[in-house]
């Protein structure tokens, strides 16, 4: 495992988190790669944090799919999705998460549609790969995963808000392969979802919201040539 030297000493006032975001672009960068065992002493020594946060924090990230707890085995960072985990993971969003476009589109109140519209308009820094790219992945996939959270709180339909979270989708998905030269379109794609919501235009939003999730799927396919 490669030392995290790049990662500053966390502040103690936001210490529990501060360890999850953490070990998590451990993961995300494949710094911590699928497969590995984590060495909770020396993690946390090098994290100068005690064993106790780091333990939540692979708590949580077990709940995220990230990583696995074996009985006398510890924690080892999960596989990546195989081709066709990742065709089944898309085919499932593009049912629930099409829905979850029309359903905001009919039923969210203004404010949340002007939340929705103001997401799609944040634009993360994104470095090319050779530079210091954890911050501007680590912020990318979490404004790909509020916007589309966002969307599915506006459905009203909370069975169907737990089914997408429950996916963790942009977390395995960005674990794959990151486009870093395709974060405009990314955008582009969100705007035009979030105008068709704005708009209460239903077919427009599930129509944008599928056509995003078919190029999306397109730009994550080099991770299996």
């Amino acid at each position: 495992m490669a030392s995290p030297t790049q990662i500053p000493p966390l502040r103690r006032s936001t210490l529990g988190d501060g360890v999850y975001e953490a070990v998590k672009a451990l993961v995300m960068e494949h710094t911590l790669a699928p497969g590995d065992r984590v060495n909770i002493d020396a993690l946390a020594r090098e994290l100068e944090v005690s064993p106790t946060p780091l333990r939540e924090a692979l708590a949580r990230l077990e709940s995220d799919g990230l990583v696995r707890k074996r009985p006398l085995a510890g924690y080892t960072v999960s596989p990546l999705l195989t081709r066709q985990e990742f065709t089944d993971m898309f085919d499932m969003r593009r049912v629930l998460e099409g829905s979850a476009a029309r359903w905001a589109a009919e039923r969210a109140s203004e404010p949340a549609r002007q939340a929705i519209v103001t997401e799609s308009e944040v634009a993360a820094p994104i470095n090319e790969p050779g530079q210091d790219g954890r911050g501007s992945h680590a912020a990318f996939t979490a404004l790909d995963a509020r916007f589309h959270d966002l969307i599915a709180d506006a459905a009203d339909n909370p069975l169907l808000s737990e089914a997408i979270v429950r996916l963790h989708s942009h977390l395995h998905i960005h674990r794959l392969y990151f486009p870093y030269a395709q974060t405009g379109t990314t955008n582009e794609e969100h705007r035009a979802i979030a105008a068709a919501i704005r708009a209460a235009d239903p077919d427009l939003a599930e129509t944008a919201m599928r056509t995003h999730l078919t190029h999306a799927r397109k730009r994550h396919l080099p991770a299996f040539d």
